[in-house]
């Protein structure tokens, strides 16, 4: 964490918030105007057209996103696609059983009638996107309450959504940008029949764990492979054996000739989240509130699952993913409160404010935004308390299905109770599936301890108003969280499967809501989403407030941001190959890449995070490379870049000038972990398995030729 030091020297020479060449989520549809020249000048050799068209094929038709969450990208004519192993970690624990345990020891379809299909799991391709902004401002003005503009603006991207729907073929969602001063329509087709093809075993695709997660040097073989299905016609289709592999517009080549440092590189893919704009008190309040809670409540769930997890296999593969999912962000925030904290974040952008607080109160500007920063900062003093409170609380509903069963099983049997005489059977049939399905996916002391550890540092640190149900336990159960839940559950009906069956079955006119766990969560999501007349005011009063700032800094020219932030929709951003300074813990060169004998150095034998299999090891020992080894002589696993990602960008394809894959993004490093709220071009980096590590473990370490033989192969 050192380095984090060398970054406080850029940063006293900061004033605003300007761009770098590697700095930027842009929109495909402005890289001919904005970025196309900047480009050129780092090794790009494509034309604008070739990388965003709406009239012929290009690089976004083979760019998805994964699952909602992921994106990944097509590379072969057969609609297999690439992401990382920890996008497809859910779906591979699904499929997962403790006799054929695919997520441990990994798997590849030895023909596509073996590929497997998740219970759900779908791909979005993206059509075409607009701007909107002038048809929906035009429709509000400033004499309007938020209430009213809001309403206005809802109704009219209802309008623009359906009329590019096309009769409901596509899926469109219009979204707000610059908060709420740009407004952009995005068209997607959607495929839900996508099969798993492979994976590699836990101790590549996952190696380091928890440990290495968010570090450098890496040595993790992040990646794993499905496959879309369409029906004959190449249209969407749900799963049938009759379906046939999707042949899309476009798919990316492969390069295995390697990379270099400061070779251009380039990233397409679906960013989530990113808080560029956001306003000084706002990181405060998540630095000193709302990530400690965070934090310190994923950590209770994270070891309440373990204890289970390591029990036996099948509670391992129930909670695999979810576990996972957790310590993420649990890592993350940790390292976002270091970062942000190291960089004092808060007070330059406080020194920028401050600037601009000056030319807001201008007599020409005062009208409309000479009270924009003063709200903004009432609104974060009068919610930092709540904001703690939210997050412990929230992250209960993150660890425990019993926590949320209100708004999920509970909800489908609510939902059952309303069916007429008429569909009772079938609805019987389909709510008694999903009961299985629901209490197959749990273990029910697993789900009481994350429960019961969860409320418990709840009520013991949130230090704000609780929830009532659980001011009501503490005190006639002495303040013991383990005990009001299990009597709680020897009372409810969702304690087991077959108590609930039976319910199901002689219900009758008896409400579901009365059941005491049903009434416990609803109570904790009322009470979470309870807003005091105060609080909506001063909620409401912040969000204009914060559109005028953003606008205003725009205006003024104080912040020279030409890009949105992220929001889940398809971005581009451009950098090159980038190495940190000289480290020992990687044995490389150069410190842009790893090697195969850097995993090697790493090995623990048996260890959860270090293991490695014996065949890796032996093919390390014997150099057996194949094509892949660098011209060097060793075995590449990951290498850096300079490029601007952030979650949601996991299992983005990583391209060269001519748009071949050559990488594919998975983490980024902890010492730039403010990276959501603030680009650091010095230290900033993200992390990607190298190509050419993917098809070795696939041909040289899996023997599935077969898989890298259906690849367009740039050697």
């Amino acid at each position: 964490m050192t380095r984090l030091k060398k970054i406080l020297i850029a940063f006293s020479l900061f004033v605003g918030f300007f761009v770098h060449a590697d700095e930027g989520m842009w929109f495909l549809m402005f890289i001919e105007r904005l970025n196309q020249r900047d480009m050129e000048k780092m090794g790009l050799q494509l034309t604008a057209d070739e990388i965003y068209s709406i009239n012929h094929s290009s690089l976004k038709d083979a760019i998805v996103q994964f699952n909602g969450g992921c994106t990944a990208e097509l590379i072969s004519k057969d609609g297999l696609i690439l992401t990382n192993h920890h996008c497809g970690f859910g779906a591979i624990a699904e499929l997962s059983t403790p006799e054929n345990d695919y997520l441990t020891n990994g798997w590849w379809a030895p023909t596509r009638k073996d590929e497997m299909k998740p219970k759900s799991l779908f791909v979005r391709f993206f059509v075409r996107m607009d701007d909107v902004s002038s048809r929906i401002l035009g429709k509000v003005n400033d004499s309007m309450t938020e209430a009213e503009r809001e309403k206005m603006i809802k109704d009219e991207i209802a309008l623009i959504e359906k009329e590019n729907s096309e009769n409901g073929k596509y899926t469109v969602n219009v979204r707000s940008f610059f908060q709420g001063n740009e407004y952009y329509y995005f068209v997607y087709q959607d495929y839900k029949d996508v099969r798993l093809v492979g994976t590699p075993p836990n101790n590549i695709g996952k190696f380091g764990g928890d440990t290495d997660n968010w570090e450098w040097p890496r040595h993790t073989g992040d990646f794993s492979m499905f496959r879309v299905y369409a029906d004959t016609e190449g249209n969407p289709a749900e799963y049938s054996l009759e379906n046939v592999p999707l042949q899309p517009k476009h798919h990316l080549p492969v390069n295995i000739k390697g990379v270099q440092e400061n070779d251009f590189a380039m990233i397409l893919g679906y960013p989530g989240r990113t808080n560029r704009w956001l306003p000084a008190s706002g990181i405060d309040q998540n630095v000193k509130y709302a990530y400690p809670a965070w934090v310190e409540a994923s950590k209770t769930s994270m070891d309440a699952m373990k204890e289970f997890m390591d029990k036996d296999d099948a509670t391992r593969l129930q909670y695999a993913s979810k576990y996972a999912g957790i310590a993420n962000y649990w890592k993350n925030r940790a390292g976002m409160i270091e970062a942000l904290t190291k960089f004092k974040t808060a007070a330059l952008k406080t020194k920028n404010e401050k600037v601009f607080n000056k030319w807001a109160n201008k007599e020409e500007n005062k009208a409309k935004y000479g009270n924009a920063v003063a709200n903004i900062n009432k609104f974060y003093a009068a919610t930092n308390d709540k904001s703690r409170h939210d997050n412990y609380l929230q992250l209960i509903f993150r660890g425990s299905e019993f926590a949320k069963i209100s708004r999920t099983l509970g909800a489908q049997i609510e939902a059952f109770a309303k069916v007429d005489d008429a569909g009772k059977e079938g609805a019987m049939e389909s709510l008694k599936t999903a009961i299985t399905e629901f209490y197959a996916s749990i273990n029910l002391s697993a789900e009481n301890a994350i429960f019961s550890k969860g409320l418990s540092l709840y009520l013991n640190k949130a230090d704000y108003t609780l929830a009532p149900a659980i001011v009501l336990a503490a005190k006639s159960n002495k303040n013991d969280m383990n005990k009001y839940i299990n009597s709680l559950m020897q009372s409810s009906v969702f304690e087991s499967e077959s108590k609930l069956l039976n319910y199901i079955d002689n219900m009758g006119d008896k409400k579901i809501s009365d059941d005491p766990l049903m009434a416990l969560s609803a109570n904790l999501i009322n009470h979470l989403n309870t807003r005091s007349e105060e609080l909506v005011a001063l909620q409401t009063e912040y969000n204009r407030s914060f559109r005028l700032l953003v606008q205003g800094m725009r205006e003024s020219g104080l912040a020279s941001i030409q890009y949105p932030d992220a929001n889940s929709t398809l971005r581009l951003s451009y950098g090159k190959v980038s190495a940190l300074p000289a480290d020992k813990r990687n044995d490389a060169k150069v410190n842009y890449y790893t090697t195969l004998q850097g995993a090697i150095n790493k090995y623990k034998p048996n260890d959860e995070e270090f293991d490695l299999p014996k065949r890796l090891m032996e093919l390390n020992a014997t150099k057996d490379f194949g094509e892949y080894a660098d011209k060097d002589g060793h075995m590449p696993v990951n290498f850096l870049t300079n490029n601007d990602i952030t979650g949601g960008n996991s299992g983005s394809p990583v391209l060269n000038g001519k748009g071949e894959l050559i990488g594919l993004a998975f983490d980024g490093n902890i010492e730039a972990m403010a990276g959501d709220v603030i680009f650091d071009d010095l230290l900033q980096k993200t992390i990607n398995v190298d190509i050419r590590y993917v098809l070795f473990i696939i041909d040289k370490y899996a023997g599935a030729r077969h898989i890298v033989d259906e690849m367009t192969i740039i050697r």
